[in-house]
């Protein structure tokens, strides 16, 4: 599935979608801590994006995991918990890793919030979702 059009930049759903493109430029040019860092935001907007249109909590970042694991209850889909875990690898790489960054292994773990978004994003109720 591509990026989906929206009408407005503050939605949720479309910055995920928006970050996850930013995350795969800044890994082509070899910005791993930017392209980590926009993999990670890519995963917390989509989950508040989910949050929002389920009326589920979402007050910090730290409430990603709560949201995953509330849309895996109600999808029945399990592949999306150990995807978290990699939204936080990613953003341990931006905020505690200095260095031994690896290109493929972000690439990779980019593709997995790729899936992470696919998996979530019917949960937002927009375009038939939900």
């Amino acid at each position: 599935m591509t990026a989906p059009n929206f009408n407005t930049d503050t939605d949720y759903a479309a910055q995920a979608y928006a970050f996850l493109a930013q995350s795969r430029e800044f890994l082509a040019i070899g910005r791993l801590h930017k392209a980590s860092a926009k993999g990670w935001d890519a995963a917390t907007h989509m989950a508040k994006a989910v949050a929002a249109a389920q009326g589920w909590r979402y007050e910090s970042h730290d409430d990603l995991s709560l949201v995953v694991n509330q849309a895996r209850r109600l999808t029945g889909n399990s592949g999306s918990l150990g995807l978290t875990g990699i939204a936080y690898e990613l953003r341990d790489n931006y905020y505690v890793r200095k260095r031994h960054l690896n290109a493929r292994m972000i690439g990779e773990q980019l593709e997995m919030i790729a899936e992470l978004l696919e998996i979530l994003y019917p949960l937002t109720g927009l375009d038939g979702g939900g």
